[in-house]
């Protein structure tokens, strides 16, 4: 049987020693949540379904199609292990299950995780034996639970507005990874566009790191520096310098040993900085083409069917002119990102926080961790230009939302990375913020123009939320949702009045875009969105990903040069 989505998981930090557990396992719809009161975990019994992994129940590709609330699902797979699999160290690897993750191989329990969206591991190499091995996981999830941050998952039965089929458990790759006892545990990049990069390294036992950068496969860099373990930092001159950009990969080849540990990576030389306005990448001025990517997929729902898929969604990106995308209200893979990395596709992370009571200051704990992870796992990929871990934090049943929440996961952020800006609330409510953004679903452009002409004019922005909330004149913003003009079929929801004709949409998009590129007081804008998604007709393409008009047509409108670029 061929293994769905076989390419290793995270191009960042690739070992040749792993082995992919996608593909059939046991699984159980555990209704009415016993599963651990009745040991799941050691018993021999088959479960009563079998289920197509890395693709949650609810899809069609996992072969369950389940679309109804499930509180606990289990999972099971026998696993064969050689002696040489096991003279070091093994690690199981999780690219993300939602939401709460119980694991036990044969029979122990090895760990548990909270958070439906980052990647984990637990080191298992005590519980494992030469030949067979069992692996049980257990997931539960509630998207009704105000405590867990769920995304764009419906609360309701039914897929309903911007809220679409939910997501439980597995839904990206479960891998194996041998390891040797003295190794390295992970990696943190800091580019020098002036030609070097610094890597910290956190190590295990005692060696020599040696790090070796590649461009198009020439050598251009080394540098090592011996440890007993623990954190070490080592510097790297390049002899020749090509600089990460919007549409430009330029990526370098990294390879780290040691002792016999071998991890291959890559990175970019990149910096990023505001200065009044302007966005600069690279100390140039550049405007941010976004649009809002949600990644979700008829067949596999939050999981993409292939890794050419994922590819395939920036492609369509860019081919309409757009040069980034918000990463919308959930974490995307590392594939995605890597693929990202290689296109010079810019990228704002974020987190799914929908779902979550923000009103609650107790609300920080459910997010604050899972961000940390999030923000960690992906801090070396060059193609992420920003963090928002909050989108439109409504107000709940006439709460309003705990501003401390917001300002300390925003104070966080800012300490563990200070190389790239973080809006604390895209859309509002803004308390502590490096940009302001604002989103507008305006349709008619003869009112939206002038509502922003005015930044140019007084510097004053418009804000439909200005009773509570401030923009303080000179702080670099943009609008970053707008349009998601409906465009589809019988009762599709959108914003505004659908369109009656290609013409008027067309007219329509050139007229709300080119309000916001040609005014000098914009580094971006976002419109709303790449794709549809199930019962939200807003897309530029369909959820089957077909253009919905001609690629060239929005290209043109959107590759016009900006007011703020150089």
């Amino acid at each position: 049987m061929s293994i769905p989505r076989p390419e290793h998981p995270n191009p960042q930090f690739e070992r040749e020693t792993w082995l992919n557990l996608n593909g059939e396992w046991e699984f159980f719809n555990d209704r009415a949540r016993s599963g651990r009161d009745r040991k799941l975990y050691e018993s021999d019994e088959a479960f009563p379904q079998i289920i197509t992994v890395p693709f949650c129940p609810q899809s069609r590709l996992s072969g369950i199609a389940d679309t109804d609330f499930m509180y606990s699902v289990w999972y099971r797979r026998k696993v064969a292990l050689t002696a040489e699999q096991l003279s070091g160290g093994v690690l199981l690897h999780f690219g993300a299950c939602d939401y709460r993750t119980f694991v036990w191989v044969n029979g122990e329990k090895v760990g548990e995780h909270r958070g439906g969206y980052v990647s984990f591991a637990f080191d298992i190499t005590g519980y494992l034996n030469e030949g067979k091995n069992v692996i049980v996981v257990n997931a539960e999830d509630d998207e009704r639970d105000p405590m867990i941050p769920r995304g764009k998952q419906s609360e309701e039965y039914y897929s309903h507005g911007c809220d679409y089929t939910r997501t439980t458990g597995i839904w990206q790759t479960v891998w194996l990874e041998f390891v040797p006892d003295t190794r390295i545990e992970k990696i943190k990049l800091y580019p020098d566009i002036n030609g070097a990069v610094t890597l910290n390294a956190a190590l295990k036992g005692a060696g020599t790191l040696t790090a070796r950068a590649y461009y198009e496969g020439r050598p251009v860099g080394e540098a090592l520096v011996g440890s007993h373990g623990g954190e070490v930092s080592l510097h790297i001159g390049l002899s020749e310098t090509h600089l990460w950009e919007a549409g430009h990969g330029r990526l370098y080849d990294l390879e780290l040993t040691y002792g016999e540990d071998k991890v291959k990576s890559y990175f970019g030389l990149r910096s990023l900085r505001l200065d009044g306005y302007k966005f600069l990448i690279n100390e140039k001025s550049v405007f941010q083409r976004l649009v809002l990517d949600q990644s979700f997929n008829p067949a596999g729902l939050y999981t993409a069917p292939t890794d050419e898929f994922l590819k395939g969604d920036i492609d369509r990106s860019m081919a309409m002119g757009f040069n980034g995308a918000r990463l919308h209200e959930k974490i995307f893979e590392p594939r995605f990102l890597c693929h990202a990395d290689k296109m010079g596709y810019l990228v704002w992370g974020e987190y799914p926080n929908w779902g979550l009571d923000h009103t609650r200051p107790d609300s920080v704990y459910p997010i604050l961790y899972e961000w940390l992870e999030e923000v960690e796992r992906d801090f070396n990929h060059p193609s992420i230009v920003g963090w928002c871990p909050f989108n439109e934090t409504w107000d709940r049943d006439g709460r309003k939302q705990c501003d401390e929440v917001l300002r300390t996961v925003y104070r966080v952020t800012k300490a563990v990375d200070p190389t790239r800006p973080c809006i604390d609330v895209s859309g509002g409510y803004h308390i502590e913020t490096d940009i302001y953004d604002v989103h507008d679903y305006e349709q008619d452009p003869a009112v939206y123009k002038p509502r922003y002409d005015k930044l140019m004019e007084t510097g004053e922005l418009y804000d439909r939320l200005g009773e509570r909330q401030h923009y303080t004149p000179g702080q670099p913003t943009f609008v970053s949702e707008y349009g998601g003009i409906r465009r589809g079929e019988g009762d599709g929801w959108g914003y505004g009045n659908a369109p009656k004709t290609e013409e008027e949409f067309i007219a329509r998009y050139k007229g709300l875009t080119e309000a916001l590129l040609f005014n000098d007081r914009f580094f971006g804008f976002c419109y709303t969105q790449l794709t549809d998604v199930e019962q939200e007709q807003n897309g530029l393409y369909t959820y089957d990903r077909k253009p919905k008009f001609d690629p060239e047509t929005i290209r043109a409108i959107n590759a016009q040069k900006a007011a703020i670029e150089e």
